[in-house]
C-alpha cells in the first residue's frame, strides 16, 4: 500500500484560476508544500491562444503562460496527465488515477469547462471536432493535413468559440459555413448592431453564415468519417470537417459525494471558498459573484478565472482577501475588426439609459442604469474602452459627464478631476525609517 503524499496546499487545474492561485500563494510568503494537478500534459498555456496554433501552427513555447520554469522557481510540484478521480471532504484527501493518494489542507478545484456536446447523430465520426483544448487543435490541425485538395468545414455554434475556430479555418484556406440556432451570432455578448458587423466582416471574407436553424445529424458517405451535416429543415450541407463549438460546461462532476453546493456551477463565497471549509473554487467551473448582476453567475473568461484565482490563494494563505467580483467582459479581434464588449449589451427594459455615437465601423455604446455604467458595446476603435470598463467595475456615477462617454475625442482627462487624478497616481513608495 503506497504512503499518502501530505501537501500544504493542493490546486486541481494548471489553467489561468490555478496559476493565479499559485502565485498568490507564493506571493502572500507561504513556503508550505504546494501541488498542481492537470489532465493536460503541458506546462500553463495561454487557452485563447489555441487558434494562432491552429491558424500559423504556433509553437508551444510562444504559448505558455509562465516561463518554463514558473513551476520549479516557485516550488510547485507539478503533475501532468494526471486525473483526479475523487475527493474525499472528510478525510480530506484526492485518489489520482495512476493509484495515489494525496493529502491536502487547503484545496483549489480550477476545473474549467468542458465543451457542451449535443446529442447529434453521427457525432463520433471521425471528422468531427471540439475546441477547447491545445488537444482540439492538434487534432484538427492533423485533419487537415491530410487534405491537399478543398476542404470544406461546418462550424456548429456562431458564439465566442466558433468565432475563434472560424477565423483560424479561414486563414487555413477551409470554406466554412457556420451554423448558429439563435437569430444572430455573438447573441450573447454582443447587441444586433455589433453582431451583424461581424457578419459582414465575416461574409466578405467567404464564411457563410447560417441562422435560425440547428444541426440535426453529421452524415457520412464514407466508412466511419464525416461528409456532410443536415440540417433541422433537412437541407444538407457537405462539408469534410465539423466542429462543435456550441459553448462549454462548468466542470463540477469531481464534486460527487463531496457535499460541496453546485448550481451551475460550483458555489463560492466572496472568498472563493466553497460550501465546504478549505475547498475553493474559481474560474469556469466556479459561480461567482457578478458586480452587474448582483448575483452569483457563470462568467467563463479568461480574465476572470486569473482574478478569481488570486482572491482564492491569498485566502487559503490566510491573507483575508474578498472578491470584488467579475462581470462579462470581452475584447474581440476578428478579421481585423476590433470589438469590446463588457455588462449588458442590450438592455433588458426601458428602465435603461443607452448612449451612443455611430460612424461607419466605428460605434460605441454605453448603457447606464441609475448613473451607474452596467453595459457598453465599442467597436472598430477600442482604445479608451478599458476606461468605460473600469468606471463600470468601481460603480462610479457618471451622471455629470455621462454624454462624454461616447465624445470623439473621451479620455481619462474628460472626467472630472477628482476621477482622472485617482487613475493616474502611481502607489506610493515605502519609505525607509
Amino acid at each position: 500500500m503506497k504512503e499518502t503524499e501530505r501537501l500544504e496546499y493542493l490546486i486541481i487545474g494548471n489553467s489561468a484560476g490555478g496559476i493565479g492561485a499559485a502565485e498568490a500563494i507564493r506571493g502572500a510568503g507561504h513556503a508550505g508544500s504546494l501541488a498542481v494537478i492537470s489532465e493536460e500534459p503541458y506546462p500553463a498555456y495561454s487557452r485563447p491562444l489555441i487558434s494562432d496554433y491552429l491558424a500559423e501552427h504556433r509553437p508551444l513555447e510562444s504559448m505558455l503562460f509562465r516561463p518554463g520554469d514558473f513551476y520549479e522557481r516557485n516550488r510547485i510540484d507539478i503533475h501532468l496527465g494526471i486525473k483526479v478521480t475523487g475527493i474525499d471532504t472528510d478525510a480530506r484527501t484526492v485518489e489520482l488515477d495512476d493509484g495515489r493518494t494525496l493529502a491536502w489542507g487547503k484545496l483549489l478545484l480550477a476545473t474549467g469547462g468542458s465543451p457542451v456536446v449535443p446529442g447529434i447523430h453521427g457525432a463520433g465520426l471521425k471528422g468531427v471536432f471540439n475546441f477547447t483544448t491545445l488537444d482540439d487543435a492538434m487534432a484538427l490541425d492533423r485533419y487537415l493535413d491530410r487534405y491537399r485538395r478543398r476542404t470544406r468545414a461546418v462550424v456548429i455554434g456562431g458564439g465566442l468559440i466558433g468565432m475563434s475556430v472560424t477565423e483560424a479555418l479561414v486563414k487555413r484556406g477551409v470554406e466554412v459555413t457556420v451554423v448558429e440556432m439563435k437569430e444572430r451570432i455573438l447573441n450573447t455578448v454582443l447587441d444586433e448592431e455589433a453582431s451583424a458587423l461581424v457578419e459582414n466582416t465575416l461574409n466578405g471574407c467567404g464564411v457563410e453564415i447560417i441562422t435560425g436553424r440547428t444541426v440535426s445529424g453529421v452524415s457520412s458517405y464514407l466508412p466511419g468519417e464525416a461528409t456532410g451535416v443536415v440540417l433541422d429543415d433537412d437541407r444538407p450541407i457537405p462539408c469534410e470537417v465539423v466542429i462543435v463549438a456550441i459553448g462549454v460546461q462548468p466542470r463540477t462532476g469531481i464534486t460527487s459525494g463531496t457535499g460541496i453546493e453546485v448550481g451551475r456551477g460550483i458555489v463560492v463565497n466572496r472568498h472563493m471558498e466553497t460550501s465546504v471549509p478549505g475547498v475553493y473554487a474559481c474560474g469556469d467551473a466556479a459561480e461567482a459573484y457578478d458586480f452587474i448582476h448582483r448575483e452569483n453567475r457563470v462568467t467563463p473568461i479568461w480574465p476572470n478565472a486569473y482574478a478569481g484565482g488570486r482572491v482564492a490563494g491569498r485566502n487559503m494563505a490566510g491573507v483575508d482577501t474578498e472578491y470584488a467580483g467579475s462581470t462579462t467582459m470581452n475584447s474581440l479581434h476578428y478579421f481585423g475588426l476590433a470589438i469590446a464588449s463588457a455588462g449588458l449589451s442590450t438592455p433588458p427594459d426601458e428602465g435603461y439609459t443607452v448612449l451612443s455615437r455611430n460612424r461607419d465601423r466605428y460605434r460605441r455604446k454605453v448603457i447606464l442604469k441609475d448613473g451607474l455604467v452596467v453595459g457598453m458595446v465599442f467597436s472598430g476603435d477600442i482604445e479608451r474602452s478599458g476606461i468605460i470598463y473600469s468606471l463600470m467595475k468601481d460603480r462610479v456615477d457618471v451622471d455629470g459627464f455621462a454624454q462624454a462617454l461616447v465624445a470623439d475625442d473621451f479620455g481619462l482627462v474628460s472626467l472630472p478631476e477628482e476621477i482622472w487624478r485617482s487613475r493616474l497616481e502611481a502607489p506610493r513608495k515605502a519609505v525607509a525609517l
